[in-house]
């Protein structure tokens, strides 16, 4: 085990050769479309933003979607609402799986396009189904959303990033249809906190980090944000004074992560670490709000 002292910058690099295809199959898309779905990360808000969409959309119609909303902290994620609702960005929170704020997002789409259709109906055109464009990272839930907004399976899903490959129309009654795309990520994470966030969360492929490294960092954003719940969940008794290495051993003689000789496995509980927080058994998290950004 590195000591946790070694707190050198984690230098991602991740950008496949689809994801660059993606960016140009959106750019060379958007004049099909008449409003952008962006769809995030409730639990992180801004880590799981592709900051070049804005300059990619430009002055098309977008609405945020903050997907998971069910996993999130439901106080956060009033001032998320406040927050966007400040900035004139319409926004709406989302269980993809439950199916909790579907309706709005449809409502949301027809109010865009109501002036549109009715500058058309004046002209006499005839009425054509709303086009739009969601657009996401890895992971983010956009399979399981589209699937959900159009009422059946249509998208193919999976807990891994990147299962989405190419672009694909899929019809939502008769007066919306979607053009879905492959999740899309920057080429570079400059913003540690930013690459932390999204590695935490699942955008990043396990296999890029050291699980270990990535757990004590996890511990370490508890400590700062949330130690009650991480107290609760591994029944420890304090966390004042002792290092994030120290309370991962804890927590590692706790479950039972010993190998032969008394050894901590130290793979095994970071995954469990891992994954518990994913599965919101250690609580309803949000690691980023409005003035905690990274």
């Amino acid at each position: 085990m590195e000591n946790e002292q070694n707190s050198a910058k984690m230098n991602i690099n991740w950008f496949p050769g689809h994801m660059a295809k993606t960016r140009k199959m959106i750019g060379d898309n958007l004049k099909l479309v008449d409003v952008v779905i962006e769809l995030t990360d409730a639990r992180i808000p801004l880590a799981s933003r592709n900051p070049e969409v804005n300059k990619m959309v430009g002055n098309k119609p977008k609405v945020i979607i903050l997907n998971k909303s069910d996993m999130s902290d439901p106080q956060i994620n009033e001032e998320w609402k406040k927050h966007y609702r400040e900035q004139g960005q319409k926004c709406i929170f989302v269980d993809s799986i439950k199916g909790t704020g579907i309706n709005q997002v449809k409502a949301a789409l027809k109010e865009i396009m109501k002036p549109v259709f009715e500058k058309d109906m004046a002209k006499g055109r005839i009425f054509r189904p709303i086009r739009v464009m969601v657009i996401g990272i890895p992971n983010v839930g956009k399979s399981s959303f589209i699937n959900k907004l159009s009422g059946r399976a249509f998208a193919q899903t999976g807990d891994r990033p990147g299962v989405t490959r190419s672009k694909q129309w899929v019809k939502i009654s008769g007066d919306i249809e979607l053009l879905d795309t492959p999740g899309i990520l920057w080429p570079k994470f400059d913003d540690e906190e930013v690459a932390l966030n999204l590695a935490f969360t699942g955008a990043i492929k396990d296999e890029v980090m050291d699980v270990s490294e990535l757990a004590l960092k996890l511990i370490e954003r508890f400590i700062s944000i949330y130690p009650e719940q991480l107290k609760i969940r591994y029944k420890l008794e304090s966390l004042e004074n002792k290092t994030p290495l120290e309370i991962l051993e804890e927590c590692a003689i706790k479950r039972g992560c010993i190998v032969k000789g008394g050894e901590i496995n130290y793979e095994r509980i970071s995954n469990i670490i891992l994954d518990e927080f994913r599965g919101t058994k250690i609580g309803l998290i949000s690691l980023e709000k409005p003035e905690r950004r990274p």
